[in-house]
């Protein structure tokens, strides 16, 4: 494991020092470490109110002026109808023309009784109907509270899991910062689309996989204690963390359909690092033990019951008889399946043009972010006149100042994975979070010619962060450096949040839709693809 930053206050023991170099004089970070040490009521206070203090953040970003706009914003045309047609009916039915005028005009009682072709499960419309029953339909915080809340919990979750990552408060609330003020995860924190949830649900399973790591590492290395490495390890049934994992992924499924390469990736993680922590515990048949003997038992544990959690967020379509194709066979399994295939079919085959459309080749570049809602106001109107006008404006860009750095990070990783260099080892963290990367894009490259948007790229940006944060400790150098490398490390490290934060100040009218002068808008158009 390698040794903590001069930033993890919860670190013990003397300041080391090299008899070699004269006494150094403690930096910044090392004081308030040594502060928080000698008061351990303080100490014990920071662990949970800093993560607290970062999601209330996360939390006023996404739910401050909620409802503006009051307009269907992108994909909340279909999402926002859908959800309340669920929530009345127990399936998405149909609705009239101009019935996106008389939804934000209070008249939410004119959808049509027929079942409507829907290409995504229901789960993700079930939880924006939750806002519903709390501010009604008649006010956009009822379809967008839902989709805050899920874009907060998620800021919570990745600050648990950068720090048992770490080891460290202070990296974690450095990791759920980046998250809380990056744009993408603001703006999908603010629409009521299904990417948000899927975001939640996979952080959720990842997560969970990581409090299993630590316990199945402990359990092989006790079983192969012995004198005499045995040939065989355990098979471990109770592993409750692997059925949460596979229930979080059967609901992320149950929201879109991609959270099955996410299921698989997550699989073939546990069976790879199963196989080498009975490799490093001795066991001499490690490979056939981990793929033959624990590998089904493993499946058994996750992949039932994500199936059991997908099929559950059907009920409603199951038990009501007006369901798009709920007629189509006697037996309703074999109608939902009927209904799966041309959900399947309709997938595969989109391919019609869209002036956002992005393929997923072009995301790490940034080329192409969406456009979701977009607004310009004449001059002639108060502070705008000097400027053309005013905007109002919602892009799905993300911060771009964290996008890169967590772009350039991935590749950094990647290089230090497969070439650690002499005498270092393959850190499993970085393993950890690479899989992250892969399970949620590297399937969407497999579909060049499909219409797919930048903004599913939500998913892919806590692990974007996390890669960040790793490197970002890196640079901030080990405990056991000399003081002049841990300052200037750290300091590198403060600079860089700072600009990062300034620069979501200067986008975040762009994410939220606050009217600006429509030069203020143009500020924000780096790229002639970014309008």
């Amino acid at each position: 494991m390698q040794p903590a930053s001069d930033l993890d206050p919860e670190r013990t023991g003397p300041i080391p020092t090299d008899p070699l170099l004269p006494l150094a004089r403690p930096t910044v970070f090392e004081r308030l470490r040594l502060w928080l040490q000698t008061r351990p009521v303080v100490g014990g206070l920071w662990h949970w109110l800093a993560p607290t203090l970062v999601t209330l953040l996360a939390a006023v970003l996404r739910l401050f002026n909620l409802g503006h706009p009051h307009a269907l914003v992108f994909d909340e045309t279909y999402y926002a109808k859908d959800a309340w047609t669920l929530s009345q009916l127990g399936y998405e039915s149909k609705w009239p023309d101009g019935a996106d005028e008389a939804f934000l005009s209070g008249d939410t009682m004119g959808f049509l009784t027929d079942g409507s072709f829907v290409v995504h499960p229901p789960l993700g419309k079930w939880l924006i109907a939750l806002g519903y029953g709390i501010f009604g339909a008649d006010t956009a915080w009822g379809w967008r509270f839902a989709a805050a809340l899920a874009g907060t919990a998620a800021v919570l979750v990745l600050i648990l899991i950068a720090r048992r990552l770490t080891g460290s408060t202070v990296w974690a609330c450095i990791a759920g910062l980046l998250l809380a003020v990056d744009g993408l995860g603001i703006v999908l924190g603010r629409v009521a689309l299904l990417d948000g949830f899927l975001m939640l649900f996979v952080l959720l399973a990842f997560w969970f996989v990581l409090i299993d790591h630590d316990r199945m590492q402990a359990r092989i290395a006790l079983a192969a204690s012995g004198d005499d490495p045995p040939t065989w390890g355990p098979v471990m049934w109770a592993r409750p963390w692997i059925l949460a994992a596979g229930a979080a992924l059967g609901a992320a499924t149950a929201v879109k359909w991609s959270g099955l390469y996410v299921l698989a990736a997550l699989g073939i993680y546990l069976v790879v690092t199963d196989s080498l922590a009975r490799r490093r515990a001795g066991i001499r048949r490690w490979l056939p033990d981990a793929a033959l003997r624990q590998g089904p038992a493993t499946f058994l544990l996750f992949v039932p019951v994500a199936a059991l959690v997908y099929l559950t967020t059907w009920t409603g379509w199951l038990v009501t008889p007006g369901g798009y194709d709920r007629g189509s066979d006697a037996n309703p399994f074999l109608a939902l399946w009927n209904y799966h295939q041309a959900i399947y079919n309709f997938h595969v085959g989109l391919t019609s043009g869209h002036s956002y459309a992005s393929p997923a080749w072009q995301w790490p570049l940034l080329l192409r972010p969406t456009s979701m809602y977009w607004q310009k106001t004449d001059a002639g109107v108060d502070e705008c006149d000097m400027a053309g006008g005013c905007v109002q404006a919602i892009s799905s860009i993300p911060n771009p100042l964290i996008w890169y750095a967590g772009v350039a990070a991935i590749v950094f990783l990647a290089v230090r994975l497969i070439w650690p260099g002499a005498g270092r080892s393959r850190d499993w963290r970085v393993a950890f979070v690479l899989t992250g990367v892969a399970a949620t894009y590297v399937p969407w490259l497999l579909y060049p010619e499909r219409t797919i948007f930048q903004f599913y790229t939500i998913v892919i940006v806590p692990f974007l962060i996390l890669a960040l944060v790793l490197s970002l400790r890196r640079i901030a150098g080990p405990s056991d450096a000399p003081t002049d490398r841990r300052t200037s490390g750290q300091g590198a490290v403060a600079a860089f949040l700072l600009v990062a934060v300034a620069v979501s100040v200067f986008w975040y009218p762009l994410w939220t839709a606050i009217e600006v002068p429509y030069e203020f808008w143009r500020l924000h158009n780096w790229m002639f693809s970014w309008i």
